[in-house]
């Protein structure tokens, strides 16, 4: 092991020297990811509702017709801002982003409310933006309750038990726990640390072999005593050592982010503590091997770096690959998907996450088919470092 030993230092020094790497390697992804992913994630959660005590601002157009309908919706919070014209006008007023919501009462709305027909009423907002369809969707709800209370009154008066109308009522009950419901905005955690892992060990892959091919170095490095499986070993030996760091820096940040926001307001709580860093890593651990292998595999087939870097941007895809089909299929985590790698990883890290207990059985299914198959993997590069067809 002397010589898997020198060559693990040597490559891991001069990767160290090289700042620029480092920096992309280690800070860059590792540190910035986490901290870019918390940002948007407490962003969209804070644009995903509209709360309950917020005034909502609509724009109606004659609404003097309909004094009960303007009551009852600033009992709503909602504030009525009364503006002149017809639909020309309210559609101006929506695409010129003067008003996310207008509301126009019809001349006939007083008639046919009367007549006891449907009173119509146009709702006029942009379903294409986003952060506008969501007061949209509450003041849609509001109008459905005011209908609902004018329809019970009508039944009332006539001497009808509105409750007649409703003979099957469904009361839902959930059974999803805070930590559950936070894995809906925590569940692609699991592929921000592979993805980070992949771009710690990358550049070290492309480096350490047709990066040296092209520098002139590799032939004379094989040319030396030492076997060909050893050099082999302490080149990818090198890379998963900065795997590591990538996987140990990527996960505590993504930790101490995420847990500065608040889920709780959410109705959401995250197991996120040191101890869960530390489960994170352990669970990670066992795919650096297979995709250090796999890493080194392209990156010595390849002739060129630039030829390397192109397909190994196609392999950062990979692992999203069982994800996809998980969420698609709406996989449950069992015994027989835990052989699967990259998939077990994510279902033992969202179990963490929920502070539910991991069985034993499983992790070891998941570790020992990720080590297998780096094992073997690394059979085709030894083969690879023993032809010629390494050297170009």
């Amino acid at each position: 092991m002397r010589a898997v030993w020198t060559v693990f230092a040597k490559e891991f020094r001069e990767n160290l020297r090289d700042r620029r790497t480092v920096l992309t390697a280690l800070l860059l992804g590792p540190l910035f990811g986490p901290l870019f992913f918390s940002m948007m994630l407490q962003l969209s959660l804070d644009r995903s509702r509209v709360g309950a005590d917020e005034i909502i601002q609509l724009q109606t157009i004659n609404g003097v017709a309909a004094p009960n309908l303007m009551a009852f919706l600033q009992a709503q919070r909602i504030h009525i801002v009364p503006v002149a014209g017809d639909s020309t006008a309210a559609r101006r007023l929506i695409t010129t982003r003067a008003a996310r919501l207008v509301l126009e009462v019809p001349p006939e709305y007083v008639a046919s409310l009367e007549a006891g027909r449907p009173a119509a009423l146009r709702l006029y907002a942009d379903s294409s933006r986003t952060g506008d369809e969501r007061y949209a969707a509450r003041l849609s709800a509001v109008l459905d309750r005011y209908a609902q209370q004018i329809a019970v009154q009508r039944l009332t008066l006539r001497g009808v038990d509105p409750q007649l109308l409703a003979p099957v009522v469904v009361h839902r009950v959930d059974v999803s726990t805070p930590a559950s419901r936070s894995l809906l905005v925590l569940g692609m955690m699991s592929f921000f640390i592979v993805l980070s892992m992949l771009t710690g060990g990358m550049y070290l892959a492309i480096d350490t072999t047709v990066g040296e091919r092209e520098r002139g170095t590799l032939e004379p490095l094989l040319a030396t005593p030492a076997p060909r499986g050893q050099l082999v070993l302490g080149k990818m030996l090198a890379t998963c050592a900065y795997m590591l760091l990538s996987l140990t820096l990527s996960t505590s940040a993504l930790c101490l982010a995420l847990g500065r926001i608040d889920l709780e307001q959410f109705g959401m709580s995250a197991n996120l503590g040191p101890a869960t860093a530390v489960g994170i890593i352990a669970i990670m651990a066992p795919l650096i091997p297979l995709l250090a292998a796999l890493m080194t595999l392209i990156a010595a087939w390849t002739r060129s770096a630039r030829e390397a870097q192109a397909w190994l941007g196609i392999l950062q895809l990979v692992p999203s690959v069982p994800l996809v089909f998980a969420s698609l299929l709406n996989l449950a985590p069992r015994l027989a998907l835990m052989p699967v790698p990259s998939l077990s990883q994510h279902f033992l890290v969202t179990q963490l996450l929920r502070a539910e207990p991991l069985d034993k059985l499983w992790l070891a299914t998941s570790a020992g088919s990720a080590l297998l198959l780096g094992a073997l993997l690394l059979v085709p590069v030894m083969r690879l470092y023993a032809s010629e067809r390494v050297l170009g």
